[in-house]
């Protein structure tokens, strides 16, 4: 099915072998720039990846490091901390991938499937880094580590999926050229394996942003959380903006996902009362002091 994205300009358009995409279940849009396992509390290689797909979620320039366990990799998540998201491509094709930071599509805020969403597009072997929530054609603002009550799923009523980030990759198909064999001059014919008549799909235009559309979504259906947003848990905020152009392109994608990373994120606090990583102890550890203790010396009682 013919998909329509978007090609990036500005800063983006400066990074190496990346092209970032978003796309309408038929549409995308592109930018351009560069597990399961036992419960473990050991840090582990900080890429979380499906099929040689990668994300890693880098604060401060740096991988997080990241947490194996309940068949998920997990992070940390630090208190006003801004992060981005690099995503790489390891196949020879381009893929379409639909990335969501607490269940809102990153260009466009709207909670569907991955098939349906708005997708950014990475080149062959290409590297994109997507900084913040895509605001218009123009700009986005970057994503932050804060409170589920400060968060942006909080202040647009999408507050259902805080706290975990998933990137779902689709790859674009090849259209297949049939050569007819009857006799006669005939024009080749080029189709496209289940292709669909195109449809009409939304694109943001100037005046309407990624945010009112996902106001307009958010007053359609807002789903009642339970328990309500608090300020313990870590959740991501919509902070300051940022150059970042995209633009529309048109892409076949194959239905069925390449490739699929899911990471959640928690204050050190969550993690410690999942079980992820150990509770913190003073140091010195009094425990590790009343382990070496001997229940006899060769002395005789000292006067207090």
């Amino acid at each position: 099915m013919t998909k329509r994205m978007l090609i990036g300009a500005g800063f983006v358009a400066l990074m190496v072998l990346a092209a970032v995409a978003l796309k309408v279940g038929a549409g995308t849009v592109r930018a351009g720039q560069s597990v399961e396992s036992e419960l473990t509390i050991e840090p582990v290689e900080p890429v979380a990846d499906d099929n040689g797909f990668s994300v890693e979620v880098l604060i401060g320039g740096r991988p997080a490091s990241e947490y194996l366990a309940r068949g998920r990799r997990y992070i940390e998540a630090f208190e006003n901390a801004e992060y981005e998201l690099r995503i790489h491509n390891p196949t020879g094709s381009r893929v379409a991938v639909a990335l969501s930071v607490d269940g809102m599509n990153t260009i466009d805020a709207r909670h569907t499937s991955a098939w349906e969403a708005h997708k950014w597009v990475i080149e062959p072997y290409g590297t994109i880094s997507v900084r913040g929530w895509q605001m218009s054609s123009e700009n986005a603002r970057r994503f932050y580590f804060t409170t589920e009550s400060d968060s942006y799923g909080t202040k647009i009523g999408q507050t259902a999926n805080l706290g975990i980030i998933a990137a779902v990759f689709f790859r674009e198909r090849k259209p297949i050229v049939i050569t007819p064999v009857t006799p006669g001059r005939r024009e080749e014919k080029s189709t496209n394996r289940g292709e669909d008549k195109p449809r009409n799909e939304p694109v943001p235009s100037s005046g309407e942003s990624a945010g009112s559309l996902a106001n307009r979504d958010a007053a359609k259906s807002r789903p009642n959380a339970y328990p309500p947003p608090d300020d313990e848990s870590a959740a991501t905020g919509i902070g300051r903006t940022i150059d970042n152009g995209v633009t529309w392109i048109k892409m076949d994608l194959d239905p069925q996902p390449a490739g699929e990373v899911t990471i959640r994120y928690e204050f050190r606090a969550g993690l410690v009362r999942l079980g992820i990583v150990p509770r913190d102890y003073p140091r010195p550890d009094v425990l590790n002091r009343r382990e070496k203790a001997a229940g006899f010396e060769p002395k005789y009682c000292p006067q207090p």
